[in-house]
């Protein structure tokens, strides 16, 4: 297992991670520290642990609403295959009924 130190706020944390996950997590950690002094600069110092459940709690309202909108694009996105399934029926009705009309008047 693999220890990483990450800056949040100025201050050193050294935690474990997997082999080979160091740069991901060094890159959540660098995410996680924008918000808490993005916090910090609108509502000044309230303590670190304020601070930083107060980050969390901005940075897990943004995956609420992302996962949302992928809720909502998945569902439009088998709503169109679907339509596009009745399309394509259609036009493979379509060009079959075509293909007989020109084989009859071709045997005419």
């Amino acid at each position: 297992m693999a220890q990483v130190t990450l800056s949040v706020n100025g201050r050193p944390y050294v935690v474990g991670c997997e082999d080979g996950q160091e740069a991901h997590l060094t890159e959540l950690a660098r995410l996680f520290d924008a918000q808490v002094r993005q916090v910090s600069q609108d509502v000044g110092q309230l303590g670190e642990t304020r601070l930083f459940l107060m980050a969390a709690l901005l940075l897990a309202d943004e995956l609420a609403d992302l996962r949302g909108r992928h809720a909502g694009l998945q569902s439009e996105h088998a709503r169109l295959q679907a339509e596009a399934g009745g399309i394509e029926s259609r036009a493979t009705a379509a060009l079959e009924a075509a293909a007989r009309r020109i084989e009859k008047l071709a045997g005419a």
